[in-house]
């Protein structure tokens, strides 16, 4: 295969650690292609407003993928619009499969695919994201200062946020499943202790009700004797858990037992020229700027690894 046919970086999603990565790799000249199935910005379109990017106090997460998009395009970043289907690491080259069965050969991959919070599927879900519904407590809490909300989980995750919650809504409803939490033993005695913490016990949510300015209610469903009652709320956050989206990782990629990928300090995985940035990556903080702060670094890795492997060919 001709090199000139080869690109030297093949990123794979285009959200903020995507997009990062774009704007460095063209910074250090390689020939890269973005391939995004979707919008720019992946699910930083489905953000009302976004407080905490460094610089800038207030913007819609919309707006700020078209930033994005618009930084990358200015370094002249070549993007496609299509699905990518499989990746395969070859010794020499890396094959990447679009969804209309072509095949490009790269010399390095970012995936920055992504994930995505488990969703309980019940009417008005889907519906009111954005709009009272939230999987992100530290995003969204601020809006609901002073307000009433039902966290839905009873793990680490719904009992943390949850207690972040206590410190801005007037009244946070637990809603659990089962008749005892499975979150560690200090967060329990935290959150049994927080007076605007109301835990309901075999509790799970029927559907999520709302009028034109958003959620105003739920249905709950009681686990046990399958009674139904309505309850009034301003918003809706769910903690049941997340799911990274790893299907197109290669097989033989080490993964933790969450299916989160595992790299290196260089964003690199066990695959030599395989990196992950973003939300699919295992790590501690899930942020816009953390994901931006993988493709910083895993473009750059990249390059290092490009100039390598040319060099050595």
């Amino acid at each position: 295969m001709p090199e000139s046919t080869i690109h030297d970086l093949i990123i794979i999603g285009g959200g903020p650690g995507g997009y990062t990565a774009g704007i460095y790799a063209q910074r250090a000249a390689l020939k890269t292609l973005l391939i995004e199935k979707g919008i720019p910005g992946g699910q930083l379109n489905n953000t009302d407003e976004v407080e905490n990017w460094p610089g800038t106090e207030k913007i819609s997460g919309a707006e700020l993928a078209v930033k994005f998009s618009q930084h990358a395009a200015a370094y002249d970043l070549e993007v496609m619009n299509r699905e990518v289907v499989g990746i395969e690491p070859g010794r020499d080259r890396h094959t990447v499969t679009l969804d209309n069965g072509e095949t490009l050969a790269t010399h390095a991959v970012i995936l920055a695919t992504g994930g995505s919070p488990k969703k309980l599927g019940i009417p008005g879900e889907d519906q009111n994201y954005g709009r009272g519904v939230s999987y992100c407590a530290v995003c969204d809490g601020f809006f609901f200062r002073d307000k009433t909300v039902v966290v839905v989980g009873g793990g680490d995750s719904a009992l943390e946020e949850s207690l972040y919650l206590a410190k801005l809504a007037k009244q946070v409803y637990i809603a659990h499943r089962r008749d005892a939490f499975r979150a560690g033993m200090i967060l329990q005695k935290r959150v049994l202790a927080e007076k605007r913490i109301t835990v309901l016990w075999n509790t799970v949510l029927a559907e999520i009700q709302a009028d034109g300015q958003g959620v105003n209610g739920v249905i709950t469903k009681n686990t046990v004797d399958g009674t139904t009652a309505p309850l009034a709320t301003d918003g809706v956050f769910v903690f049941i858990g997340f799911e990274p989206n790893n299907s197109l990782v290669p097989a033989g990629t080490k993964m933790n037992a969450n299916g989160y990928v595992i790299a290196d300090d260089k964003c690199e995985t066990n695959t030599p020229g395989i990196f992950v940035v973003g939300d699919l990556k295992e790590k501690y903080a899930k942020q816009i700027v953390t994901a931006a702060a993988d493709g910083c670094t895993a473009a750059l890795a990249a390059a290092h690894y490009v100039e390598n492997k040319k060099g050595g060919e």
